[in-house]
């Protein structure tokens, strides 16, 4: 066994280690994307979308999965993108350009937001406290339910 030191990557995750609180983020994903120069947005996703007005014009397989993939594995240190990942989630099989659009959406995003991600800190405690957040009849193209939740140990988001 070696002594690597202290951790500073895991699995393409950027762990900041203080004395008493850790910082994970992932900051390398818009380099890896090649969007590294694009222009900001303030919304992961456009409020009341509408997925009956996309195009139907195909777009790289390939290059779709591996971007959806990217974003699903980032929406677990970022909440904010979770629904938006979850829209474009939907189509992997068959992307339109639409939808690739709303994958630079998110992306774009991410750059407005580079320095955020999950802060963990000792408090002390370990009380598990759970919020859950649900729109009944919510989505406009088939009238489902979207519904979230988030569960904290101790302060600190675990899921």
């Amino acid at each position: 066994m070696n002594d690597l030191g202290a951790l500073k990557y895991f699995l393409r995750i950027e762990v900041a280690r203080l004395k008493t609180r850790i910082f994970v983020s992932q900051r390398n994903v818009l380099t890896e994307t090649g969007m590294l120069g694009c222009k900001l947005a303030d919304t992961p996703i456009k409020m009341n979308h509408n997925c009956e007005d996309m195009d139907w014009l195909s777009t790289n397989n390939e290059q779709y999965q591996y971007l959806v993939g990217r974003l699903i594995y980032l929406a677990h240190k970022r909440p904010d993108i979770a629904y938006a990942v979850s829209v474009v989630s939907q189509f992997m099989h068959s992307p339109s350009v639409s939808y690739r659009n709303l994958v630079n959406q998110i992306l774009r995003y991410l750059k407005s937001a580079t320095g955020k991600g999950l802060m963990f800190s000792k408090n002390g405690n370990l009380e598990v406290v759970g919020y859950i957040d649900a729109d009944w009849p919510g989505s406009i193209t088939d009238k489902r339910s979207t519904s979230g939740y988030f569960t904290f140990v101790g302060g600190n988001l675990v899921t």
